[in-house]
């Protein structure tokens, strides 16, 4: 097989003889490792295998079906990692980068309420993309919820950039690097997204041991008062009903 005769970006140009030599074989590796936590460029090869798609070279749906296959199955992979060994490893080693008890406790109420959203556009992210399966398995996000989450990030993940590179075809420089720049302002964005809602579960915790400290232990009035006006000693406080003599 050869590269076909657009000229292709940098990224593109220097994985072009891997997919020369392995074709469907180096979509599926690059791509399932890409997804369980090792930084290869599993994103660049399914962009440059649709173009290759898009000029005859390859089939444009066997490309999607691996891609998606080995997406899903290198999240799962993320996943069984984490689950199996992330807790031991925070336990060990968290104090060392900073990963408190405390922060991982938040970090186990952040992904039980938004786990799901985070697994589905993770891919988009560079560094999410890599260790989204890992952290869920590690905040002990239930698998029958992972799976679905990971099957529609896996879908829309490969769907969008394989369509991307087939239909750019003859101008893939350029959009490539259109692509690249949105998909920072994208990062950014769930970046800035992502700090707002840990700030405002902060600010509800602080907000909630106020609430706590205020209303004083057990429900006690914190000023002290005795409800009822009752004597502490037990007494009636009147005398009247005794005989004097």
């Amino acid at each position: 097989m050869s590269a076909p005769s657009t000229p292709l970006p940098g990224a593109l140009a220097g994985l072009a003889p891997l997919l020369d030599h392995y074709g469907y074989l180096a979509v599926a590796l690059l791509v399932l490792l890409d997804n369980c936590g090792i930084p290869v460029p599993g994103q660049t090869i399914l962009i440059l295998a649709s173009v290759y798609a898009g000029a005859g070279h390859l089939d444009f749906a066997a490309v999607v079906l691996i891609a998606f296959a080995a997406a899903s199955l290198g999240n799962s992979l993320g996943y069984l990692i984490g689950h199996t060994g992330g807790r031991a490893f925070v336990h060990r080693w968290g104090r060392y980068v900073l990963l408190t008890p405390a922060r991982m406790e938040r970090a186990d109420g952040f992904f039980a309420r938004h786990g799901g959203k985070v697994v589905t556009v993770a891919r988009f992210v560079d560094g999410l993309r890599q260790t989204n399966g890992i952290i869920a398995g590690t905040t002990e996000m239930p698998w029958r919820r992972f799976t679905p989450f990971n099957l529609l990030g896996a879908a829309l993940w490969t769907g969008v950039w394989a369509t991307f590179g087939y239909l750019a075809g003859a101008n893939i420089g350029a959009v490539y690097r259109t692509a690249i720049r949105y998909q920072l302002w994208l990062a950014i964005g769930l970046g800035v997204l992502a700090a707002v809602l840990i700030l405002r579960q902060v600010l509800r915790y602080r907000r909630r041991r106020r609430e706590d400290t205020g209303a004083g232990p057990d429900g006690a009035n914190p000023d002290g008062d005795n409800p009822g006006g009752n004597n502490p000693n037990g007494d009636n406080g009147d005398s009247s009903g005794e005989n004097a003599g």
